[in-house]
């Protein structure tokens, strides 16, 4: 479905909605329901809006129409950040999003907003993950962005940030959604990626733009990220995680809970290994969570791959080069989850001389089976 697009007259109506103090979600959404246009609410009395459960003090704010200038401070920085809205009416506004008990009234996007109609699985977990956390996140993320799903996620360090590089390394979708204004690039360590999905994928956030990453945001997004998707998948997180408020968000909404389970002597596997023993899906590939789609899911999804092959999921072996030998012996030293400093392999692998070693690991590192991590440590990859 072709969404027309809305003019700029209806666009700063929208927003001045949007940005009267007070005026949650619920409200607004009662608002749009009853009045069908944020036009129709403004040329509204302040008696008809009390009528219709609005506040005396909301209702003024409204009729004085106080938030206009803001709303054109708005679409002046959405211009300059090459960003657009997606009011709840919109068609391209995630389907799945709208029933929850709170939508947001609008999204402010940078990206292609039509992956928004994408079936979606979310994929979070820690900031501070151990390697086989990053491990996990990358192959399920990229089976299942190479499934046709898109990966939503938070663009957070850690997880997060596997998550949404994986699912791009493979050709994949990805949606990321702020805690911020879609024009501020949150952490400032991931410039690179936010460019990256500013450019193949898409951002989203309820926030205004240059709307600061205040920490009170984050879990009030969260409801976003499980709300727009049909599952999500916890890969690591602490006691008391954000990953554990999505999860019980996502239960909430009547979705899927995946987990990957972890090491029980690992503080990060706290979150997975207790959503598990509560009932959540456990997941040691793609297929656990691709199974438990909905019927419709797996035939959009069908749909969309209808013509295509090749991809993560079905790629069983990787070429070795012609120093098949160092590059084996390097790999069957290599752990997925245990990282291995350089000097401990040159121990290990006495046969071989340094120089032969560090081109051994360049190599593997360039064929993606071998991932170097700071401080001249090693994994393999999964």
């Amino acid at each position: 479905m072709v969404a027309a697009r809305i003019s700029d007259d209806e666009l700063a109506h929208w927003l001045a909605l949007r940005l009267i103090p007070g005026l949650g979600p619920r409200t607004s959404a009662k608002l749009i329901e009853a009045y069908k246009s944020p036009m129709k609410i403004f040329r509204a009395s302040v008696s008809e809006l009390e009528g219709a459960g609005i506040s005396g003090s909301t209702a003024r704010s409204i009729v004085s129409g106080c938030t206009f200038e803001d709303a054109v401070d708005q679409q002046n920085k959405m211009l300059e950040a090459g960003a657009g809205f997606l009011p709840i009416t919109d068609p391209r506004y995630p389907a799945k999003l709208k029933p929850i008990y709170d939508p947001p009234l609008g999204l402010f996007y940078k990206g292609n907003p039509h992956l928004s109609e994408s079936v979606c699985v979310a994929v979070v977990g820690t900031r501070h993950p151990t390697p086989y956390g990053v491990a996990a996140t990358e192959r399920l993320a990229a089976d299942l962005a190479s499934a046709g799903i898109a990966i939503v996620s938070g663009m957070a360090r850690g997880i997060d940030t596997a998550a949404h590089k994986a699912a791009l390394s493979w050709g994949g979708e990805t949606i990321t959604i702020f805690g911020c204004g879609v024009d501020l690039i949150y952490p400032q360590e991931n410039r690179k990626l936010y460019n990256e999905i500013a450019e193949k994928g898409l951002m989203l956030s309820e926030f205004p733009m240059g709307s600061p990453a205040f920490p009170q945001n984050f879990p009030i997004r969260n409801r976003i990220i499980s709300g727009m998707s049909s599952g999500v998948l916890i890969v690591e997180g602490a006691q008391y995680s954000g990953s554990t408020i999505t999860a019980r968000l996502a239960l909430d909404h009547g979705r899927d809970v995946f987990a990957v389970p972890g090491n029980i002597t690992s503080k990060m596997s706290w979150a997975p290994n207790l959503l598990i023993k509560q009932g959540a899906k456990l997941v040691q590939d793609w297929n656990d969570v691709f199974n438990e789609l909905s019927p419709e899911d797996r035939r959009l999804l069908s749909i969309k791959k209808a013509g295509k092959s090749g991809g993560y999921a079905q790629q069983t072996t990787l070429p070795l080069t012609p120093q098949e030998g160092l590059n084996k012996a390097i790999l069957e030293c290599l752990q997925v989850d245990t990282a291995t400093h350089i000097d401990d392999l040159m121990s290990t692998m006495e046969n071989y001389s340094s120089s032969e070693l560090i081109a051994g690991l360049f190599e593997l590192e360039m064929l993606g089976m071998v991932k170097q991590l700071p401080g001249k440590n090693f994994v393999k990859v999964w």
